[in-house]
């Protein structure tokens, strides 16, 4: 039976470049993998004819005489490889391709040991006042430090390790199981290439020590409830001369006791005397930045009456322009009433007359009921 063309096995042309021929044989690779095909002969043979495509063409000279010769290039003892089952490729000039394609099918780009230090977590809580304004505060923060009496080498004066014996300081080494080319994380040096021989007696060899950090952190003015804050580089010194992480600062806002606060408009209830709510006249609100401001109210304000106050909200975080401040209005009804405050109140009563308007949320209320219970009544 006649070979197929290898550039028709990987979908190229002739004039494809090595990269698009790695990307061809890494997408069809995994797509025919005998581990994501069990129990498929088919689709086991066309994964070796895949990696019998791929051997040639990714070779730059192999490439050359099969575009000249085709097939006959590899006749009579020239075959491009003998890799399992007559899988016609070569596993030490397929390696690197190979182990992209494994780290992928294993679920991510192989990446390398790293001894970067951890993140820390800092929750700080603040008023609402201060996330108007903005705050610079001065936490402590418990981490992991460079040693310094190493330098964070983690070597018994500062001396640089060694390079590691397993792995000649790669921190990887690799392991040929049947078909497969497998890479991992050396287990002498733990992937960081590097071993200690004389390990610092004041680390014990971790190049790091506990220790509490002051640091400054500049809270915007603004920022709201759950805000994160990132300072690079503060968190957990990496292991040995690693790289240290990050410190991450949440932000909580205490409860206030007049303003709540809903993105960067504020509001507020105030009560207002029954007799300013019926006749109107003025009162004093509070400000986010501690002043106070004079309202008008309306003669016949009813409980629930909101008055903006436009541009006296939060500190909005990214442009510094300010929200609204919403009072809401809320009638007193007086209590602990004198002798001659309820005789005023009766005379109140008697002179006011009905379905004069005077009352029209009470007296609407009352006349849909009346209007129900005769209907109940017929």
């Amino acid at each position: 039976m006649a070979k197929r063309d290898y550039y028709e096995i990987l979908g190229l042309s002739r004039t494809a470049t090595e990269a698009e021929i790695k990307r061809a044989y890494r997408r069809l690779a995994m797509q025919y993998h005998p581990d994501r095909n069990p129990d498929d002969p088919a689709a086991e043979l066309r994964f070796k004819e895949i990696n019998e495509a791929y051997e040639v063409l990714r070779d730059p000279q192999k490439r050359a005489a099969y575009d000249q010769f085709g097939h006959q290039a590899f006749e009579a003892g020239g075959a491009p490889g003998r890799g399992a089952a007559g899988a016609g490729f070569d596993f030490s000039s397929f390696a690197d391709a190979f182990e992209d394609l494994f780290a992928d099918f294993m679920g991510g780009r192989r990446r390398s040991a790293s001894n970067r230090g951890a993140d820390l977590r800092y929750n700080i809580t603040i008023t609402l006042e201060e996330a108007f304004a903005g705050k610079r505060a001065q936490i402590r923060v418990p981490t992991a430090v460079a040693c310094e009496a190493c330098g964070g080498s983690g070597s018994e004066g500062g001396a640089e390790p060694s390079p590691c014996g397993t792995c000649r300081g790669i921190g990887r080494v690799r392991t040929q199981q049947g078909f497969f080319t497998i890479e991992r994380t050396c287990p002498s040096c733990h992937g960081s290439g590097r071993v200690i021989r004389n390990p610092c007696g004041t680390c014990s060899g971790s190049g790091r020590m506990q220790k509490e950090k002051l640091l400054a952190v500049n809270i915007p003015p603004g920022v709201e409830d759950g805000t994160r804050i990132r300072l690079s580089g503060e968190g957990e010194a990496g292991v040995r001369g690693g790289p240290p992480g990050d410190l991450y600062i949440f932000v909580s806002i205490a409860p206030h006791w007049i303003f709540h606060r809903e993105g960067r408009d504020l509001y507020c209830r105030v009560p207002i005397p029954m007799t300013t709510a019926a006749l109107g006249g003025q009162v004093e609100v509070p400000t986010i930045e501690g002043k106070r401001l004079r309202i008008q109210i309306p003669e016949g304000t009813q409980t629930g009456r909101q008055i903006r106050l436009k541009g006296k909200g939060m500190t909005e975080l990214h442009g510094g322009a300010r929200g609204d401040m919403l009072v809401e209005l809320v009638v007193e009804t007086p209590v602990n009433l004198t002798r001659r405050q309820k005789e005023l109140l009766r005379e109140f009563e008697k002179v006011s007359g009905k379905g004069d308007n005077q009352h029209p949320q009470s007296e609407g209320f009352f006349a849909k009921v009346k209007e129900l219970w005769d209907e109940l009544r017929e």
